[in-house]
């Protein structure tokens, strides 16, 4: 379908890569990654035509089509919404109209004439193609895509010009889903979505019927959506099979091993120069020393790079703040003429690791920006707790920067007391080095900027941090150390974040911002998902319908019961009922032979020590996924644990059941 063959590519004097051989295939489900830097996106924009190599060949199959998104920078005005995704079908549009005027010519031309034969052909074929593009159904599509991607209906009609830079990505999104092209290129496409929306890009990426590859810094993300990794490391392009979990082990292995191979080669190297050299001027070894001398010109040298720069960093240990570390009363907040929040309540206690979920424009980040006291709630109050020393980080924080400050004078001025030596080293580890560190802030970019406000709020001792995507601008392994930085913090985390493996990695409680309330959630983003799609209601169905057939049970014989006109039944109850279905007022209880009461007995005091240790199964398999190894381990965990705590609630009924009935005989368990 699309092949690169022996492709270079240049940044000015800098080699980004040569020597790429890819070979993309009609099911291409391809996640792209590599160190900043290294020619990710630069090799894409090669893939989309938007740049030429430097060197090698570009070779596509006939009838290809692509379709390229870039990070960012595409803005789009003229049309609504939903008129400008309309218009990625003008083409069916186009064969609409053609048919309409085919079908006005078949009345004036004599059906036995060859034209009319023509006309006919021409009409099935439109015809044709317009059912293999649905032609009747792109209305139903174009909503379905824009709600997935969070438009509300009433925004399908405002003029695309109204919407901010990162709408506008999601309309250009929209257009390229609905168009599915042959080979769909997509750079970072969750960079400007919610976790709803990336959510619903996850679900239809799995059944998109052709092929994408594509960038992005969210691991859980590349796990549940590719099947293949390439990596632009080493000025090589590298190929993976499986998801991120996966590359992460193979790259890993392939390291040693070429570690190894440059071991053995050095080894020979060194051989053949000492051989040289100690026989140079021997004529009776001049034929083995010209042998090894050609030898070592063939040899291609094996070069290993340096590991890759990436943030290393802890959080400064902070004073311990009291219990209670903030609550929130009845908060509220309006932006006329919209009410943004209302009638907001929670507390948050020492040592939580909250994060702030909900669709773009639910009120997160004005929240956070209440909580650390940055803006005034229109009604309502939020109260410290004891010794509480509050440290926000916003998502634009770079803007808060001065622009004309020296990026070392201005740290030094956040912690003059610690020495400059260790300043440095600090903004080192956030790959700040040399000259940069006399950088004027406003010459940084966006990304660059938001990486030094994190490294300055870390010379801060504050207990309590709250983070509005603090992700943003950072690759995956600067995820990860920042991942481990605040899982080693001792102080309250309440943060906001898109990125999955992020939130399921940290989160202990899920707050949700939806419909101006906010509403607790126990437990990671799983626990959450889990309580959203139904969860304990859910299971409590499903163990009623079970009726105890998933445990091993005793085996109980039927349990004969007074029915209301005096014949028994075996319902289990141990009610009575009358034929209209209300228990009586005082129905009498019907003696249970010895047998059967020890039989009820016994799987009383089973339930009694089976259910602790279930429980204790459960927490282990929630702490388990709170800490994430791959996407595959954390499905399997999941669907235990769901399984666990159905049988967990069936016994529990059970219980319930049983006990009442021993109750009613007067005998004890």
């Amino acid at each position: 379908m699309l092949q690169l063959a022996g492709g270079a590519k240049r940044f000015g004097h800098k080699l980004l890569f040569e020597d790429a051989n890819w070979l993309i295939t009609p099911d291409e489900r391809t996640g792209l990654v590599g160190g900043n830097g290294t020619g990710k996106s630069t090799l894409l924009k090669v893939l989309a035509g938007v740049e030429q190599l430097d060197g090698g060949q570009l070779n596509r199959s006939k009838g290809l089509t692509i379709g390229y998104l870039p990070q960012d920078g595409l803005t789009m005005r003229g049309k609504t919404v939903f008129e400008e995704c309309l218009s990625v079908f003008a083409e069916a549009h186009a064969m609409q109209a053609e048919m309409e005027t085919l079908g006005d010519r078949f009345g004036t031309v004599d059906p036995q004439s060859p034209e009319y034969d023509d006309i006919a052909e021409r009409y099935s074929e439109l015809s044709d193609q317009l059912m293999a593009q649905d032609l009747y159904t792109l209305d139903a599509q174009v909503g379905a895509v824009l709600g997935g991607l969070g438009f509300a209906r009433e925004d399908w009609t405002r003029q695309t010009e109204e919407f901010s830079g990162g709408w506008q990505m999601r309309i250009a999104l929209a257009k390229l889903l609905l168009q599915k092209p042959s080979l769909l290129l997509l750079d970072e496409p969750t960079n400007h979505l919610d976790l709803e929306s990336r959510n619903w890009l996850e679900d239809y990426l799995r059944t998109y019927p052709r092929a994408f590859i594509l960038i992005s810094h969210d691991r859980y993300f590349l796990d549940v959506t590719v099947t293949k990794i390439t990596e632009v490391w080493n000025k090589r392009v590298w190929f993976y099979t499986g998801g991120y979990e996966k590359y992460v082990t193979q790259k890993t292995a392939r390291r040693e091993q070429l570690a190894s191979d440059y071991k053995s080669q050095r080894d020979r190297i060194e051989q053949l120069e000492a051989f040289i050299n100690r026989f140079r001027y021997q004529a009776t070894k001049a034929k083995q020393v010209q042998s090894r001398i050609k030898e070592l010109e063939k040899i291609e040298r094996i070069e290993v790079p340096e590991d890759e720069e990436t943030i290393h960093f802890s959080f400064p240990q902070p004073p311990a703040s009291g219990r209670l570390v903030c609550e929130v009363s009845n908060l509220g907040k309006r932006y006329e003429p919209k009410q943004i929040l209302s009638n907001v309540n929670f507390t948050i206690d020492r040592g939580d690791r909250i994060a702030l979920v909900g669709p773009n424009g639910a009120g997160k980040s004005t929240l956070i920006r209440m909580l650390s006291q940055m803006e005034e709630p229109t009604t309502g109050t939020v109260r410290y707790g004891h010794n509480v020393l509050a440290d926000y980080f916003a998502q634009d924080q770079y803007k808060v920067l001065n622009p004309d400050a020296q990026m070392l004078d201005d740290i030094s001025s956040a912690a003059p007391k610690v020495p400059t030596v260790e300043l440095r080293n600090l903004l080192g580890a956030f790959l700040f080095n040399g000259d940069d560190v006399f950088k004027k802030l406003g010459v940084l970019s966006g990304g660059e900027r938001n990486r030094y406000a994190l490294a300055r709020m870390l010379v801060s001792p504050a207990n309590f941090i709250l983070l509005d995507e603090p992700t943003n601008h950072l690759d995956l392994r600067a995820k990860d150390v920042l991942l481990e930085a605040i899982r080693a913090f001792t102080g309250t985390v309440l943060f906001v974040s898109h990125d999955r493996y992020f939130i399921d990695g940290l989160a202990t409680r899920v707050f949700e911002c939806e419909h101006g309330g906010v509403q607790v959630f126990p437990g990671n983003y799983e626990d959450y998902l889990w309580r959203k799609g139904g969860g304990p209601d859910k299971v409590i169905a499903a163990a009623k319908e079970m009726q105890r057939t998933s445990l091993p049970s005793i085996e109980l014989p039927p349990i004969a019961v007074a029915n209301g006109d005096g014949s028994t039944g075996g319902n289990g109850a141990g009610l009575a009922t009358g034929s209209n279905g209300a228990k009586p007022s005082a129905a009498p209880v019907k003696k249970l032979n010895p047998i059967k009461l020890k039989a009820m007995q016994d799987r009383v005091r089973f339930a009694e020590e089976e259910m602790p240790r279930m429980e204790e199964h459960m927490l282990a398999l929630e702490t388990a996924l709170g800490n994430y190894v791959s996407a595959d381990q954390s499905q399997r965990q999941q669907s235990e644990l769901a399984q666990l705590r159905k049988q967990h609630e069936a016994l529990m009924h059970e219980w319930e059941d049983l006990s009442t009935q021993l109750e009613e005989q007067g005998a004890a368990v």
